[in-house]
């Protein structure tokens, strides 16, 4: 399968241009030719089945002869809230994997103890796109801004809502306090992990504590791992 993605693409348009870095790929990297058969994802549930009518680099054409919406959506709504690492290795890294895995909307904090707090969005997209077309999602996650974390915590959402954190104090696990098919934001700390006051605020705010495990992970894992949980839990 030859998967290509197409943000712009009209769902009433037969016919669809690649732009030139796709079309390059298209033609040069795999070389495909007129009649070859390839597919396109939109971004927004959009899966497109489409033949190559005009096989060139600065602009493929394709007639499309099959469209599906909403193509393997899940049953859920989950938005990660996580504060950047030093290492900006292991945030692409985790990018990468959460939408391999299922992910809707990442959002970046800035917290107290945070060692980033600047992030070049433009690759993150293109990391998530590659992880998009690779994992064949036809959904693609919403990267957001970095955000103050006493500012993002006040913000109105319609779901549950979710901090973990290493702290001693009152938690319970993900999986007793999950609701399926409902919407999910969870707060992930900083690798010196949130500070008490930032702990309380979210508690005030409407957020529970939760736990993870009795392991102590790295910001990345914990990410991860809470989006292995949600998704393993709404199946």
């Amino acid at each position: 399968m030859q998967l290509f993605y197409t943000p712009d693409i009209d769902p009433a348009n037969p016919q669809y241009f690649l732009n030139e870095e796709e079309s390059k790929h298209c033609v040069r990297v795999l070389r495909l030719a007129n009649g070859d058969e390839v597919q396109l994802i939109d971004g927004r549930g959009g899966f497109y089945s489409a033949r190559i009518i005009d096989a060139h680099p600065k602009g493929t054409l394709l007639q499309v002869f099959s469209t599906q919406t909403e193509f393997n959506k899940r049953n859920h709504y989950l938005h990660l809230a996580v504060a950047p690492t030093k290492n900006i290795e292991r945030m692409e890294w985790l990018l990468e994997k959460a939408t391999e895995i299922g992910i809707d909307e990442i959002s970046f904090l800035v917290c107290q103890r945070s060692e980033r707090r600047d992030l070049k969005l433009d690759r993150l997209n293109k990391i998530v796109t590659a992880a998009v077309k690779q994992s064949i999602k036809a959904y693609h996650p919403v990267l957001n801004e970095p955000a103050g974390y006493n500012q993002f915590i006040k913000r109105p959402f319609s779901g549950q809502q979710f901090i973990a954190h290493c702290e001693d104090g009152e938690k319970t696990s993900l999986r007793s306090e999950l609701k399926q098919g409902a919407h999910y934001l969870i707060l992930i700390g900083p690798e010196g992990d949130f500070t008490s006051s930032e702990i309380g605020d979210a508690l005030n705010n409407g957020f529970k504590a939760i736990t993870l495990g009795e392991s102590r992970l790295r910001t990345e894992t914990a990410a991860l791992e809470a989006c292995f949980e949600v998704n393993f839990l709404n199946r």
